[in-house]
């Protein structure tokens, strides 16, 4: 069906953006903040897609897709990177709203050091391979930035609010990398990744949705002050 990858980002957006007015939280007054912090990442990743697609990186099956395009990507891919940061810093919101804990901690920067050094691993034996590389050096530089430089103390509800918003990405990316269909929504050429599946879904889209959603709520983290 051809509205398959449009509804799926309206179908992601309908209940948070339903609930950003809901009286406890009114998320919808922090609209000002959460705008500019969706925008700048999408205009990174926009690009970045723009050029993997043109490369044949990844690419996009037509027979989900309405057939309107902005330059080489379809309307959909365009929706994709302020739909889900949408749905992501809500959900990062609601958690800290409801949780008060820090459950993670200092855990989560340990976490984030061994994250580190996996990655340069993986950028250095992989060097060959644009998705895995491009990925793993750009979430290592944004870690670093975040663990020497800027040390916020919300990194730890960042990561766990990425954490919490790893099931619906499976349900989300999953839709999108075939689960259920008869053919993948996005397609990715294994030649430029590690050819590893979570199900469905490359396994660098965990870390490139990671990089992508934490850019978002660093941004939005900002702008609030």
């Amino acid at each position: 069906m051809k509205y398959t990858y449009l509804l799926v980002n309206l179908c992601s957006v309908a209940v948070p953006l339903a609930f950003s007015f809901e009286s406890k939280l009114q998320f919808y007054k922090k609209w000002k903040a959460l705008f500019p912090a969706l925008l700048l990442p999408a205009i990174f990743f926009l690009v970045w897609d723009s050029i993997f697609t043109a490369q044949g990186v990844w690419g996009f099956n037509q027979q989900y897709l309405t057939g309107i395009k902005l330059y080489n990507l379809p309307l959909e891919e365009v929706l994709f990177f302020f739909c889900i940061p949408y749905c992501c810093v809500f959900t990062y919101e609601v958690l800290n709203h409801f949780i008060k804990r820090d459950v993670l901690g200092k855990y989560a920067r340990h976490g984030a050091t061994i994250l580190a050094y996996m990655l340069v691993a993986l950028a250095f034996k992989y060097s060959d391979k644009a998705y895995t590389f491009w990925t793993s050096v750009f979430t290592l530089v944004f870690l670093l930035a975040h663990l020497v430089l800027l040390k916020k103390p919300y990194w730890s509800r960042l990561v766990f609010a990425y954490l919490v918003i790893l099931i619906p990405f499976f349900i989300v990316n999953g839709i999108l990398t075939g689960t259920g269909l008869e053919n993948p929504v996005v397609w990715y050429n294994d030649d430029e990744n590690l050819g590893i599946r979570l199900l469905t879904i490359p396994v660098e889209d965990s870390m490139y949705g990671f990089l992508l959603i934490a850019s978002n709520i660093s941004l939005f983290e900002y702008f609030k002050r």
